[in-house]
Formats: structure tokens, C-alpha cells, sequence
């Protein structure tokens, strides 16, 4: 009954892992987790539409970013119009029954109900329950974020008539008291290199989303303590993690011996089904094919980010042209791309007509290319970054910053800012740290929250020259309950505005 409730399509069809015999659940620790915890991470990346946290198209990743002032999806003439989505995401003008947005609440459901069986398979391993328990917090963080007041179910035996909304504070204090219990019980051990827990959350990990969660407790919960972000980016940083000196090397092929990145995607072409899309759809048809894949000529950077990064001028960010792909495309050996000249300034959300309409705006280049990657190239060894210890600098900075400590705060900064060659900055404003996250985690999926916790989300939106006449703006930093759920469950409320 719940998975009817919260998914109006596609749940029921899943096999429920409560059918299978108890006793050969139990009958060793291999047998348990792959059907306990194993099915759980496997949903962590996806190949279709709205499935998984990042690397696919219309789900977690682009409600993130495209909404956002980092990327658009320009309309090219036939190409990229899709019935005015990508223009409704961009413009804050999406409706209750837009397809992303309800698929990415039935995807992050269906992990949650998911969740709760394997929680309730696990009553016997303190441990893994408890790690099935700050997977499931996870994934309610998603939900509080995008949603706001959701449902909290937490059992396979609810009933749909005491499935009940819950205030966004409420699932906020949930998905925090869930992480700090699970901090007993979780390995002090890195997630992002080969090994048991390779994947998986361990204690470093639930410690980053603690961090991320206090900093926008604001936000999700009206409250705010400063002190717990930087307690818990202290942790990190005893626990050894340290920026990489090479910024780029992140996101190289393979990039498992990385000490900065926290928590990963597994990628594998050879032993995973989980794609990066992003690359595949950014790149233009030539610039793809001169490297052996395809590419869809899609996701470009916006003005804004040239003007964040000061493209073209003396002193441009260095970390532009490991992000970005502007001006002369080359191949993987470094020689130009025939007829493949990115132009980045002449970019809008509808570039149709223009001469220069299949080149027009700067494209991802943040992860090295795999050359023997397959499927088009959406199948590649390098793993899909979640949370990195520099954003434990910057959220620690970010603390500091609005407690006070401004000189702490801005040593921070520098310090994120020397790694990537970029000049030091004299002083520190919000607006410098905004602008800061922006170019340091370009196409991160991070976008989107920080414009929020900082109030830029909906405040700019209707002085931006690109949008039609008077777009309504203030209640879009939520998404809305989507309509065929609302049907389904009359106890369920929308979000104001929609």
C-alpha cells in the first residue's frame, strides 16, 4: 500500500525482497547483503531517466543544476526543446505535473521503501541495519531539500490512511537524529577507494551530510547552529582527508587513490551499469566523434558563470578550462577538432537561428575523458564525485563566515583557491564565497542549494534578460508534491504557490 501511494508507476513492478526464504537471507553475510544493502547502492547510479543521484538525465542531478543559474539546456533550433521542458526548468515556470519531477520523487521513494525492508531484514546485524538506516537519511536529505514536507514512513506495514505529510523540520531532525545514531555503528573508513566499503556510506560520509545539513538547518528547519558544521568539518579533517594538489586529478579515469574525494559513484564500464551521462550530452556531434564517442550538443555554462570565472579577462580563474570546454575543441591526443569552435559569450536559452547556434556556449569538461569507454561514451571508469573535502572547507569557511571569524574564514577560501592557482582574495563576502562555490564545483549537482541557502535562487530570476516578461518567482525553491500523488493521497498537501 505504500509503494502504491508514493509511486504512482514503476514500484509495483520491482520483485519485494520480503518474498524471498528467510532462511537463505540469513545463510551467510554475502548471501545478506546482496539482497539487503547490495540492491540499495545498486540505485545509487542509474541508467534511465530520474534513476539515480547523479550521472542520468531528468532526475536528482538536473532539478540540481539546470534550475539553476550554473547551466542551461539551450533550445537549437530541432534540438533540445523537448515540449519546453528544459525552458520551463531553467525559467522557474514548471507545473505540478511535470514528468522529472514526479520520477525523481517516485525514484527516491522506491530506495526508501527499499530501505525500510532491508532495515527490518537486518534486525539481527546491529551494524548493517544501521548502515540501511543512514542510506535511507540520504535519501530523505533529497527529499527535504527538493520537496520540503514529505512523507516520513519508515516501515513496510504503514498503512496508506496513516501515511501522513510531515513538516520539513520534522524529516530534517529525523534524517539527523538517523545519521548521528548510524555514526556509532558505521566503520571509520574511506568510501571512495577499493575495498569492503568501496560505495558505501561510512562514518566520514554521514559526517559530510551532517555538515551539509546544520548548514542549511536555516533553511530545512528554521534553526540554525553554526558550531555543528564546523565540529563536524573538523572531524574530516582529523580523519586525513586533505585536498588533492592536483584539482583536476579528482576527476581523472581513475581516480579511486583520490584523499580528497569523501564519497563516490562507483564506475566501472566493465563491472557496473551506471553511466555519466553529462559528458555525452554536452559534447557537440563533431568534438565527440573526433574522440571516438557521440554527443548530443546540449548542456552549456550560462553568462553568469563566465562572469564568475572572469573569462577572457587577465585574470581568469584557472580552474575554467579544466571545467570548461571554450573555444577550440581538440581530440584526445590535443589536435583540433575541424569546424569545432565553442563560442561561450553568445549563449541563451534559445540560440535557434543564430549562425553560430550548434556551437554557442562553453560545455562540461570537468572529468577526464576515458578512452576506452563504451556505450557512446556514458560508460567510464572515472567515479562520480558526491562530496569532496573541499567542500568541507568551504562549508567550514562558510560557518566562520556568519559566525563572525571572517579572517579564518578567508584562509579557507585561499586555501581551496592556492590549490587551483587561482589568486588569493584580500577579503571576504558572502558574495565571494557564493561565487567561490560556483567555479570550484562546477557541474557538482551543488548549485542549486547554495543559491537558496544564500538567497539568490528566486530573487534574481526576474531581472535575468533572457526570461519572457514577468516570471512568478519566491515559492519555486521547492518543487511540488507532484499531482498524481496528491490523487493518490488526499491527506497530502502542495507546496505553496503551485
Amino acid at each position: 500500500m505504500t509503494a502504491v501511494l508514493l509511486c504512482s508507476c514503476g514500484f509495483l513492478d520491482e520483485t519485494p525482497r520480503s518474498q524471498l526464504p528467510a532462511e537463505d537471507i540469513v545463510a551467510d553475510n554475502n548471501m545478506l547483503y546482496l539482497n539487503t544493502l547490495g540492491p540499495l547502492y545498486a540505485l545509487f547510479g542509474g541508467t534511465d531517466f530520474s534513476q539515480g543521484l547523479a550521472g542520468t538525465y531528468r532526475g536528482v542531478y538536473d532539478l540540481n543544476t539546470i534550475t539553476s543559474d550554473e547551466a542551461l539546456l539551450p533550445t537549437r533550433s530541432g534540438d533540445w526543446y523537448d515540449g519546453g521542458l528544459w525552458q520551463r526548468l531553467h525559467l522557474h515556470t514548471w507545473n505540478v505535473g511535470e514528468g522529472p519531477i514526479k520520477d525523481t520523487w517516485n525514484y527516491l521513494y522506491k530506495v526508501i521503501v527499499l530501505a525500510n525492508q532491508a532495515i527490518e531484514d537486518l534486525s539481527g546485524n546491529e551494524a548493517w541495519r544501521h548502515e540501511a538506516c543512514a542510506i535511507r537519511a540520504l535519501f530523505y536529505y533529497e527529499l527535504l531539500d527538493l520537496y520540503g514536507n514529505v512523507p516520513l514512513v519508515v516501515s513496510t506495514r504503514v498503512s496508506m490512511a496513516d501515511v501522513e505529510q510531515s513538516p520539513r523540520a520534522s524529516v530534517f531532525n529525523f534524517v539527523v537524529e538517523q545519521l548521528e545514531q548510524a555514526c556509532a555503528f558505521l566503520p571509520l573508513e574511506r568510501s571512495n577507494t577499493y575495498g569492503t566499503y568501496y560505495g558505501r556510506i561510512t562514518r566520514p560520509v554521514a559526517w559530510f551530510l551532517l555538515a551539509k545539513l546544520w548548514l542549511n538547518a536555516p533553511v530545512y528547519a528554521g534553526v540554525e547552529n553554526l558550531s555543528e558544521v564546523v565540529r563536524y568539518c573538523d572531524l574530516l579533517a582529523g580523519a586525513g582527508y586533505e585536498l588533492e594538489s592536483d584539482y583536476a586529478s579528482n576527476f581523472a579515469v581513475f581516480n579511486e587513490n583520490s584523499r580528497e574525494n569523501i564519497f563516490v559513484i562507483p564506475m566501472d564500464k566493465r563491472l557496473y551499469s551506471a553511466q555519466n551521462q553529462y559528458l555525452f550530452r554536452s559534447r557537440h556531434y563533431d568534438h565527440a566523434a573526433a574522440c571516438g564517442f557521440t554527443g548530443e550538443n546540449g548542456t552549456s555554462a550560462t553568462l553568469e558563470v563566465l562572469e564568475a570565472n572572469n573569462y577572457r579577462s587577465l585574470n581568469q580563474d584557472p580552474r575554467f578550462d579544466i571545467n570548461y570546454w571554450a573555444g577550440q575543441a581538440t581530440d584526445l591526443n590535443g589536435n583540433p577538432v575541424a569546424g569545432v569552435i565553442y563560442q561561450p559569450e553568445v549563449i541563451a536559452l534559445d540560440v535557434t537561428g543564430r549562425a553560430n547556434e550548434k556551437l554557442a556556449g562553453a560545455r562540461m569538461k570537468k572529468y577526464e575523458l576515458d578512452p576506452s569507454a563504451m556505450k557512446d561514451g556514458k560508460l567510464m571508469d572515472n567515479d562520480w564525485v558526491m562530496f569532496r573535502y573541499a567542500d568541507v572547507l568551504l562549508m567550514k569557511a562558510e560557518a566562520l563566515l556568519r559566525s563572525g571569524s571572517a579572517p579564518e574564514a578567508l584562509a579557507l577560501v585561499n586555501q581551496v583557491r592556492k590549490r587551483a592557482g587561482a589568486t588569493p582574495l584580500l577579503s571576504l563576502s558572502e558574495s565571494d564565497l557564493l561565487r567561490e562555490r560556483m567555479i570550484e564545483f562546477a557541474w557538482e549537482g551543488w548549485r542549486r542549494q547554495d543559491q537558496i541557502r544564500f538567497g539568490t535562487y528566486t530573487s534574481e530570476w526576474s531581472s535575468r534578460p533572457e526570461l519572457p516578461g514577468e516570471v512568478e518567482t519566491g515559492y519555486t525553491s521547492l518543487f511540488p508534491i507532484p499531482a498524481d500523488i496528491l490523487v493518490l493521497n488526499p491527506l497530502l498537501e502542495q507546496n505553496p504557490g503551485y
